[in-house]
Protein backbone atom coordinates (compact mmCIF):
# COMPACT_ATOMS: atom_id res chain seq x y z
CA UNK A 1 0.00 0.00 0.00
CA UNK A 2 1.54 3.31 -0.86
CA UNK A 3 1.77 5.58 1.72
CA UNK A 4 -0.65 8.55 1.55
CA UNK A 5 0.22 12.16 0.84
CA UNK A 6 0.22 14.31 3.77
CA UNK A 7 0.30 18.13 3.63
CA UNK A 8 0.53 20.55 5.86
CA UNK A 9 -1.14 23.72 5.78
CA UNK A 10 -0.07 26.88 7.91
CA UNK A 11 -2.39 29.68 8.10
CA UNK A 12 0.26 32.33 8.61
CA UNK A 13 -1.53 35.90 7.32
CA UNK A 14 -2.56 37.18 10.87
CA UNK A 15 -1.22 40.18 12.27
CA UNK A 16 -1.09 38.94 16.22
CA UNK A 17 -2.51 42.47 17.77
CA UNK A 18 -2.63 40.88 20.82
CA UNK A 19 1.38 40.62 20.66
CA UNK A 20 1.85 44.23 21.33
CA UNK A 21 4.53 44.27 18.35
CA UNK A 22 4.66 46.41 14.71
CA UNK A 23 5.95 43.03 13.42
CA UNK A 24 3.78 40.29 13.21
CA UNK A 25 3.90 37.27 15.57
CA UNK A 26 5.17 34.91 13.56
CA UNK A 27 8.07 36.56 12.17
CA UNK A 28 9.03 37.62 15.46
CA UNK A 29 13.11 36.64 16.17
CA UNK A 30 13.47 33.35 18.81
CA UNK A 31 16.83 32.02 19.47
CA UNK A 32 18.14 34.82 16.29
CA UNK A 33 14.73 33.02 14.30
CA UNK A 34 11.54 34.06 12.99
CA UNK A 35 8.62 31.84 14.97
CA UNK A 36 7.49 31.05 11.43
CA UNK A 37 11.07 29.46 10.94
CA UNK A 38 10.75 27.72 13.95
CA UNK A 39 7.72 25.85 12.81
CA UNK A 40 8.30 25.22 9.26
CA UNK A 41 11.75 23.35 9.90
CA UNK A 42 9.78 21.13 12.98
CA UNK A 43 7.37 20.50 10.42
CA UNK A 44 9.89 19.97 7.70
CA UNK A 45 11.66 17.55 10.16
CA UNK A 46 8.79 14.72 9.73
CA UNK A 47 9.62 11.88 7.20
CA UNK A 48 5.62 11.19 6.72
CA UNK A 49 5.08 15.19 5.72
CA UNK A 50 5.14 15.48 2.01
CA UNK A 51 4.27 19.12 1.52
CA UNK A 52 4.15 22.67 3.78
CA UNK A 53 2.01 24.81 2.38
CA UNK A 54 1.66 28.58 4.26
CA UNK A 55 -1.03 31.02 3.54
CA UNK A 56 0.55 34.55 4.19
CA UNK A 57 -0.66 38.33 4.33
CA UNK A 58 0.72 40.06 1.16
CA UNK A 59 2.45 42.29 2.88
CA UNK A 60 4.63 39.75 4.35
CA UNK A 61 6.03 38.33 0.98
CA UNK A 62 9.55 39.42 1.58
CA UNK A 63 9.66 38.19 5.46
CA UNK A 64 8.21 34.62 4.44
CA UNK A 65 10.80 34.43 1.00
CA UNK A 66 13.36 35.46 3.10
CA UNK A 67 12.53 32.40 5.70
CA UNK A 68 11.36 30.13 2.98
CA UNK A 69 15.03 29.72 1.36
CA UNK A 70 16.61 28.16 4.50
CA UNK A 71 13.88 25.46 4.54
CA UNK A 72 13.63 22.99 2.48
CA UNK A 73 12.57 21.14 -0.72
CA UNK A 74 8.79 20.20 0.99
CA UNK A 75 7.92 23.98 1.31
CA UNK A 76 5.54 25.04 -1.56
CA UNK A 77 5.19 28.40 -3.00
CA UNK A 78 3.15 30.65 -0.59
CA UNK A 79 -0.57 31.32 -1.25
CA UNK A 80 -2.06 34.69 -0.31
CA UNK A 81 -4.39 34.02 3.10
CA UNK A 82 -8.09 35.76 3.98
CA UNK A 83 -9.10 38.08 6.74
CA UNK A 84 -10.03 35.08 8.49
CA UNK A 85 -8.10 32.25 9.89
CA UNK A 86 -10.54 30.04 7.79
CA UNK A 87 -10.27 31.98 4.82
CA UNK A 88 -6.69 31.48 4.80
CA UNK A 89 -6.91 27.75 5.62
CA UNK A 90 -10.02 27.51 2.22
CA UNK A 91 -7.17 29.35 0.13
CA UNK A 92 -4.48 26.89 1.12
CA UNK A 93 -6.95 23.56 0.12
CA UNK A 94 -7.42 25.29 -3.30
CA UNK A 95 -3.94 24.97 -4.25
CA UNK A 96 -3.45 21.20 -2.90
CA UNK A 97 -1.74 18.88 -5.51
CA UNK A 98 -4.02 16.24 -6.51
CA UNK A 99 -1.67 13.45 -4.47
CA UNK A 100 -2.40 15.64 -1.45
CA UNK A 101 -4.67 12.73 0.53
CA UNK A 102 -4.47 13.82 4.34
CA UNK A 103 -4.75 17.35 5.42
CA UNK A 104 -2.80 18.40 8.54
CA UNK A 105 -3.63 22.00 10.02
CA UNK A 106 -1.20 24.13 12.27
CA UNK A 107 -0.84 27.14 13.86
CA UNK A 108 1.82 29.30 12.45
CA UNK A 109 3.00 30.49 15.79
CA UNK A 110 3.19 27.21 17.46
CA UNK A 111 6.92 26.11 16.85
CA UNK A 112 7.45 23.36 19.33
CA UNK A 113 5.87 20.75 18.04
CA UNK A 114 7.61 17.62 17.77
CA UNK A 115 7.91 14.79 14.86
CA UNK A 116 6.10 12.29 17.06
CA UNK A 117 3.51 14.47 17.66
CA UNK A 118 2.59 15.20 14.02
CA UNK A 119 2.85 11.60 13.16
CA UNK A 120 0.24 10.72 15.81
CA UNK A 121 -2.70 13.17 14.35
CA UNK A 122 -1.41 12.20 10.62
CA UNK A 123 -2.02 7.51 12.15
CA UNK A 124 -5.41 9.13 13.95
CA UNK A 125 -6.77 11.06 10.60
CA UNK A 126 -6.08 7.64 8.73
CA UNK A 127 -7.88 5.77 11.08
CA UNK A 128 -10.88 8.28 11.96
CA UNK A 129 -11.12 11.08 9.19
CA UNK A 130 -10.51 13.38 11.95
CA UNK A 131 -8.57 14.14 14.67
CA UNK A 132 -6.99 16.83 16.69
CA UNK A 133 -3.92 17.27 19.20
CA UNK A 134 -5.46 18.34 22.81
CA UNK A 135 -4.54 18.25 26.50
CA UNK A 136 -7.01 17.72 29.38
CA UNK A 137 -8.17 20.79 31.45
CA UNK A 138 -6.40 20.62 34.76
CA UNK A 139 -7.89 23.90 35.97
CA UNK A 140 -11.66 24.39 37.26
CA UNK A 141 -13.45 26.23 34.46
CA UNK A 142 -16.60 28.56 35.00
CA UNK A 143 -19.48 29.62 32.92
CA UNK A 144 -19.60 33.38 33.61
CA UNK A 145 -21.93 35.84 32.46
CA UNK A 146 -21.74 39.79 33.01
CA UNK A 147 -19.12 39.33 35.76
CA UNK A 148 -21.10 36.45 37.60
CA UNK A 149 -20.65 31.93 37.38
CA UNK A 150 -23.25 30.56 36.40
CA UNK A 151 -21.93 27.58 35.84
CA UNK A 152 -18.93 24.82 36.87
CA UNK A 153 -18.31 22.01 33.77
CA UNK A 154 -17.03 18.64 34.89
CA UNK A 155 -13.46 19.43 33.77
CA UNK A 156 -13.05 15.51 33.14
CA UNK A 157 -14.84 16.26 29.57
CA UNK A 158 -12.91 19.42 28.97
CA UNK A 159 -9.71 19.19 26.62
CA UNK A 160 -7.80 22.18 25.47
CA UNK A 161 -7.67 21.54 21.69
CA UNK A 162 -4.33 22.55 20.19
CA UNK A 163 -2.72 22.04 16.47
CA UNK A 164 -1.72 20.11 14.03
CA UNK A 165 -5.58 18.64 13.33
CA UNK A 166 -5.34 16.14 10.89
CA UNK A 167 -7.99 15.05 8.00
CA UNK A 168 -8.72 13.16 4.97
CA UNK A 169 -9.04 15.94 2.54
CA UNK A 170 -12.65 14.83 1.22
CA UNK A 171 -14.10 15.53 4.59
CA UNK A 172 -12.26 18.69 5.01
CA UNK A 173 -13.69 20.02 1.69
CA UNK A 174 -16.67 19.04 2.28
CA UNK A 175 -16.56 20.64 5.74
CA UNK A 176 -15.32 24.18 4.31
CA UNK A 177 -17.85 23.77 1.27
CA UNK A 178 -20.72 23.96 4.18
CA UNK A 179 -19.06 26.52 5.56
CA UNK A 180 -21.64 29.48 6.93
CA UNK A 181 -18.74 32.66 6.26
CA UNK A 182 -20.62 34.70 8.89
CA UNK A 183 -19.56 32.62 11.68
CA UNK A 184 -16.35 32.49 12.86
CA UNK A 185 -14.75 29.51 13.21
CA UNK A 186 -11.55 29.35 15.47
CA UNK A 187 -10.26 26.05 14.45
CA UNK A 188 -10.83 23.60 11.34
CA UNK A 189 -12.60 20.81 14.10
CA UNK A 190 -15.51 22.64 14.50
CA UNK A 191 -16.40 23.44 11.10
CA UNK A 192 -15.95 19.31 10.69
CA UNK A 193 -18.33 18.62 13.48
CA UNK A 194 -20.69 20.82 12.21
CA UNK A 195 -21.13 18.74 9.28
CA UNK A 196 -22.06 15.79 11.52
CA UNK A 197 -18.76 14.02 11.64
CA UNK A 198 -16.89 12.36 14.48
CA UNK A 199 -13.48 13.93 15.46
CA UNK A 200 -10.94 12.16 17.66
CA UNK A 201 -8.34 12.96 20.42
CA UNK A 202 -4.48 12.38 20.03
CA UNK A 203 -2.80 13.28 23.41
CA UNK A 204 -1.14 16.87 23.13
CA UNK A 205 1.94 18.24 24.24
CA UNK A 206 1.76 20.81 26.88
CA UNK A 207 5.01 22.12 25.37
CA UNK A 208 3.45 22.52 22.11
CA UNK A 209 2.74 26.48 23.15
CA UNK A 210 0.47 28.50 20.91
CA UNK A 211 2.89 31.86 20.84
CA UNK A 212 -0.37 34.82 21.40
CA UNK A 213 1.12 37.16 23.87
CA UNK A 214 4.65 38.39 24.75
CA UNK A 215 4.30 35.96 28.27
CA UNK A 216 3.96 32.84 26.42
CA UNK A 217 8.11 33.27 25.45
CA UNK A 218 8.86 33.38 28.52
CA UNK A 219 7.38 30.34 29.91
CA UNK A 220 8.10 27.83 27.54
CA UNK A 221 11.86 28.71 27.23
CA UNK A 222 11.82 28.61 30.87
CA UNK A 223 10.01 25.61 31.67
CA UNK A 224 10.91 23.37 28.20
CA UNK A 225 14.25 24.29 27.00
CA UNK A 226 17.90 24.30 27.72
CA UNK A 227 20.68 25.28 26.53
CA UNK A 228 23.66 22.86 25.68
CA UNK A 229 27.02 22.76 24.85
CA UNK A 230 29.11 21.00 22.43
CA UNK A 231 32.92 20.44 21.10
CA UNK A 232 33.98 19.22 17.96
CA UNK A 233 37.91 18.96 17.43
CA UNK A 234 39.69 17.13 14.17
CA UNK A 235 42.45 16.83 12.05
CA UNK A 236 43.79 15.88 8.35
CA UNK A 237 46.77 15.60 6.98
CA UNK A 238 48.02 17.39 3.66
CA UNK A 239 47.45 15.41 0.06
CA UNK A 240 48.27 16.14 -2.93
CA UNK A 241 46.28 16.03 -6.28
CA UNK A 242 43.33 16.83 -3.88
CA UNK A 243 40.98 19.80 -3.63
CA UNK A 244 41.10 21.98 -0.35
CA UNK A 245 37.56 22.32 1.01
CA UNK A 246 36.67 23.94 4.24
CA UNK A 247 33.08 24.94 5.30
CA UNK A 248 32.02 23.77 1.36
CA UNK A 249 34.24 26.53 0.17
CA UNK A 250 37.24 25.05 -2.22
CA UNK A 251 40.17 27.32 -1.40
CA UNK A 252 43.29 28.29 -3.55
CA UNK A 253 45.83 26.16 -2.35
CA UNK A 254 48.56 23.75 -4.38
CA UNK A 255 47.37 20.54 -1.78
CA UNK A 256 44.19 19.42 0.12
CA UNK A 257 43.48 17.49 2.17
CA UNK A 258 43.47 13.32 2.84
CA UNK A 259 40.01 11.76 3.50
CA UNK A 260 37.33 9.08 2.88
CA UNK A 261 35.32 12.32 2.01
CA UNK A 262 36.12 15.38 0.86
CA UNK A 263 38.21 16.00 4.01
CA UNK A 264 36.53 19.15 5.18
CA UNK A 265 38.57 19.65 8.32
CA UNK A 266 36.06 22.52 9.29
CA UNK A 267 32.65 21.05 8.65
CA UNK A 268 33.72 18.05 10.31
CA UNK A 269 34.79 19.67 13.92
CA UNK A 270 31.14 21.60 13.69
CA UNK A 271 28.70 18.24 12.82
CA UNK A 272 31.10 16.56 15.95
CA UNK A 273 30.43 19.82 18.24
CA UNK A 274 26.48 19.67 17.45
CA UNK A 275 26.43 15.99 17.83
CA UNK A 276 28.23 16.65 21.03
CA UNK A 277 25.55 19.09 22.41
CA UNK A 278 22.72 16.62 21.85
CA UNK A 279 24.69 13.50 22.76
CA UNK A 280 24.09 12.08 19.17
CA UNK A 281 27.43 10.03 18.79
CA UNK A 282 30.24 11.74 16.42
CA UNK A 283 30.66 12.15 13.16
CA UNK A 284 32.97 8.37 12.70
CA UNK A 285 29.64 7.01 14.10
CA UNK A 286 26.86 8.84 11.69
CA UNK A 287 28.95 8.34 8.72
CA UNK A 288 32.09 6.03 8.96
CA UNK A 289 34.89 5.53 6.57
CA UNK A 290 34.21 2.04 6.24
CA UNK A 291 31.44 2.90 3.92
CA UNK A 292 31.28 3.58 0.74
CA UNK A 293 28.06 5.41 0.30
CA UNK A 294 30.32 9.01 1.83
CA UNK A 295 33.37 8.15 -0.42
CA UNK A 296 34.27 11.84 -1.51
CA UNK A 297 31.20 12.99 -0.23
CA UNK A 298 30.35 17.01 0.25
CA UNK A 299 31.01 17.39 3.83
CA UNK A 300 28.06 19.90 4.07
CA UNK A 301 25.60 16.67 2.70
CA UNK A 302 26.61 15.47 6.26
CA UNK A 303 25.96 18.69 7.89
CA UNK A 304 22.32 19.06 6.49
CA UNK A 305 21.76 15.20 7.93
CA UNK A 306 23.05 16.40 11.33
CA UNK A 307 21.07 19.42 11.04
CA UNK A 308 17.98 17.33 10.02
CA UNK A 309 18.50 14.84 12.84
CA UNK A 310 18.70 18.02 15.22
CA UNK A 311 15.40 19.71 13.97
CA UNK A 312 14.10 16.20 14.37
CA UNK A 313 14.10 16.25 18.19
CA UNK A 314 13.09 19.94 18.47
CA UNK A 315 16.93 21.24 19.07
CA UNK A 316 17.59 24.52 17.70
CA UNK A 317 20.75 25.87 16.91
CA UNK A 318 22.10 29.36 18.49
CA UNK A 319 25.20 29.65 17.51
CA UNK A 320 28.45 27.72 16.42
CA UNK A 321 32.02 29.35 16.69
CA UNK A 322 35.27 27.77 14.84
CA UNK A 323 38.62 28.01 14.32
CA UNK A 324 40.90 26.56 11.80
CA UNK A 325 44.37 25.95 12.46
CA UNK A 326 46.86 26.02 9.06
CA UNK A 327 50.47 27.22 8.77
CA UNK A 328 49.02 28.02 5.15
CA UNK A 329 47.35 28.91 2.68
CA UNK A 330 45.63 32.59 4.18
CA UNK A 331 42.12 31.82 4.73
CA UNK A 332 40.71 34.67 6.29
CA UNK A 333 39.84 35.88 2.57
CA UNK A 334 37.59 33.02 2.96
CA UNK A 335 35.74 33.37 5.92
CA UNK A 336 33.10 35.15 5.34
CA UNK A 337 32.13 33.17 2.65
CA UNK A 338 32.38 29.75 4.66
CA UNK A 339 30.54 31.49 6.75
CA UNK A 340 27.29 32.45 5.05
CA UNK A 341 27.73 28.78 3.55
CA UNK A 342 27.71 26.68 6.76
CA UNK A 343 24.47 29.00 7.51
CA UNK A 344 22.69 28.31 4.38
CA UNK A 345 22.88 24.77 4.83
CA UNK A 346 22.37 24.75 9.05
CA UNK A 347 19.41 27.19 8.07
CA UNK A 348 20.65 29.91 10.47
CA UNK A 349 21.73 33.74 10.12
CA UNK A 350 25.18 33.99 8.80
CA UNK A 351 25.76 36.34 12.14
CA UNK A 352 25.28 33.46 13.96
CA UNK A 353 28.14 31.48 12.38
CA UNK A 354 31.72 32.61 13.05
CA UNK A 355 34.38 31.09 11.23
CA UNK A 356 38.75 32.16 12.46
CA UNK A 357 41.73 31.06 11.03
CA UNK A 358 45.26 31.16 13.30
CA UNK A 359 48.93 29.88 12.77
CA UNK A 360 50.75 27.77 15.28
CA UNK A 361 53.41 29.91 15.13
CA UNK A 362 55.34 27.41 13.55
CA UNK A 363 55.09 24.70 16.29
CA UNK A 364 53.68 21.24 15.73
CA UNK A 365 52.26 18.99 12.49
CA UNK A 366 50.62 22.32 11.60
CA UNK A 367 53.71 24.52 11.53
CA UNK A 368 55.59 21.77 9.93
CA UNK A 369 52.96 22.17 7.67
CA UNK A 370 51.60 18.22 7.43
CA UNK A 371 48.12 19.28 7.69
CA UNK A 372 45.35 21.25 9.21
CA UNK A 373 43.02 20.97 12.34
CA UNK A 374 39.74 23.07 13.26
CA UNK A 375 37.98 23.42 16.48
CA UNK A 376 33.84 24.20 16.83
CA UNK A 377 31.96 24.96 19.84
CA UNK A 378 28.22 24.73 19.16
CA UNK A 379 25.57 26.19 21.66
CA UNK A 380 22.16 23.96 21.35
CA UNK A 381 19.04 24.58 22.83
CA UNK A 382 17.15 20.91 23.68
CA UNK A 383 13.54 20.85 24.95
CA UNK A 384 13.81 19.57 28.04
CA UNK A 385 11.78 16.44 27.31
CA UNK A 386 13.73 15.48 23.78
CA UNK A 387 16.50 12.85 24.07
CA UNK A 388 19.39 15.02 24.31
Amino acid sequence: MNEPGVVVIIPAAGRGQRMGSDIPKQYLPVDGQPLLAHTLRAIHACERVRGILVAIHPDDRQRFNAIASSVGPKLRPAVIGGAQRADSVQQALRALEAADDVVLVHDAVRPWVTTDLLTSVVDAALRHGAAIAAVPATDTVKQVEDGIVTGTPDRRQLWHAQTPQGFRRSLLEEAFAQRDPSQPATDESSLVEACGHRVHIVHGDPTNVKVTTPQDLSPQGASSRTLRVGQGYDVHAFADDRPLILGGIQIEAQRGLAGHSDADVLTHAIIDALLGATSMGDVGQLFPDTDQAYAGISSLLLLADVSSRLQAIGAQIVNVDSVVMAQAPRLSPYADRISARLAETLGIEASAVSVKATTTERLGFVGREEGMAAQAIALVAVNSTSRA
